[in-house]
Protein backbone atom coordinates (compact mmCIF):
# COMPACT_ATOMS: atom_id res chain seq x y z
CA UNK A 1 0.00 0.00 0.00
CA UNK A 2 1.66 3.33 -0.90
CA UNK A 3 1.39 5.58 1.90
CA UNK A 4 2.11 9.53 0.79
CA UNK A 5 1.46 10.77 4.77
CA UNK A 6 1.02 9.65 7.86
CA UNK A 7 0.34 11.98 11.08
CA UNK A 8 -1.11 11.99 14.49
CA UNK A 9 -1.57 8.36 13.61
CA UNK A 10 -3.58 8.99 10.53
CA UNK A 11 -2.20 7.10 7.27
CA UNK A 12 -3.04 8.20 3.90
CA UNK A 13 -2.61 6.40 0.90
CA UNK A 14 -3.09 6.54 -3.08
CA UNK A 15 -3.52 3.03 -4.50
CA UNK A 16 -2.15 2.29 -7.63
CA UNK A 17 -5.04 0.98 -10.52
CA UNK A 18 -7.54 2.86 -8.78
CA UNK A 19 -11.38 3.66 -10.18
CA UNK A 20 -11.92 7.40 -10.77
CA UNK A 21 -12.90 9.98 -9.26
CA UNK A 22 -9.40 10.83 -7.92
CA UNK A 23 -9.58 10.25 -4.07
CA UNK A 24 -7.38 9.39 -1.30
CA UNK A 25 -7.73 6.93 1.52
CA UNK A 26 -6.89 7.77 5.11
CA UNK A 27 -7.00 5.12 7.86
CA UNK A 28 -7.43 5.46 11.80
CA UNK A 29 -8.36 3.23 14.40
CA UNK A 30 -9.28 0.74 12.50
CA UNK A 31 -11.43 2.92 10.63
CA UNK A 32 -11.11 3.86 7.12
CA UNK A 33 -12.06 6.90 4.75
CA UNK A 34 -12.40 7.24 0.63
CA UNK A 35 -12.16 11.03 0.12
CA UNK A 36 -12.39 12.91 -3.04
CA UNK A 37 -9.35 14.82 -4.48
CA UNK A 38 -11.59 17.33 -6.51
CA UNK A 39 -14.28 18.49 -3.89
CA UNK A 40 -13.07 17.02 -0.34
CA UNK A 41 -16.10 15.50 -0.06
CA UNK A 42 -16.72 11.85 1.77
CA UNK A 43 -17.10 9.60 -1.17
CA UNK A 44 -17.16 6.11 1.69
CA UNK A 45 -16.89 5.33 5.11
CA UNK A 46 -15.77 7.11 8.28
CA UNK A 47 -13.63 8.41 10.81
CA UNK A 48 -13.97 9.50 14.16
CA UNK A 49 -14.96 13.47 13.40
CA UNK A 50 -11.79 14.86 15.10
CA UNK A 51 -9.86 12.40 12.76
CA UNK A 52 -12.03 13.19 9.88
CA UNK A 53 -11.34 17.33 10.53
CA UNK A 54 -7.82 16.64 10.58
CA UNK A 55 -7.74 14.87 6.90
CA UNK A 56 -9.46 17.46 5.25
CA UNK A 57 -7.47 20.32 6.67
CA UNK A 58 -4.66 18.18 5.46
CA UNK A 59 -6.01 18.02 2.23
CA UNK A 60 -6.97 21.41 1.71
CA UNK A 61 -3.52 22.46 2.25
CA UNK A 62 -2.19 19.83 -0.03
CA UNK A 63 -4.78 19.59 -2.74
CA UNK A 64 -2.42 20.57 -5.48
CA UNK A 65 0.37 17.93 -4.08
CA UNK A 66 -2.78 15.40 -4.32
CA UNK A 67 -3.52 15.79 -7.51
CA UNK A 68 -0.23 15.56 -8.82
CA UNK A 69 0.34 12.07 -6.55
CA UNK A 70 -2.85 11.12 -8.23
CA UNK A 71 -1.28 11.15 -11.51
CA UNK A 72 1.69 9.34 -10.39
CA UNK A 73 -0.48 7.01 -9.35
CA UNK A 74 -2.59 6.66 -12.61
CA UNK A 75 1.02 6.75 -14.72
CA UNK A 76 1.92 3.55 -12.30
CA UNK A 77 5.09 6.23 -11.40
CA UNK A 78 6.69 6.64 -7.45
CA UNK A 79 4.53 8.44 -5.35
CA UNK A 80 5.87 11.16 -3.75
CA UNK A 81 5.44 11.84 -0.30
CA UNK A 82 3.47 14.73 1.34
CA UNK A 83 4.32 16.37 4.35
CA UNK A 84 2.42 15.87 7.52
CA UNK A 85 -0.08 18.13 9.09
CA UNK A 86 1.74 19.51 12.38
Amino acid sequence: MPKISEFFGIAIYVYYREHQPPHLHAMYGGKELLLSIDTLSVMAGSLPPRAMGLVIEWAVQHQKELKQVWEQAMRHEPLSRIDPLK
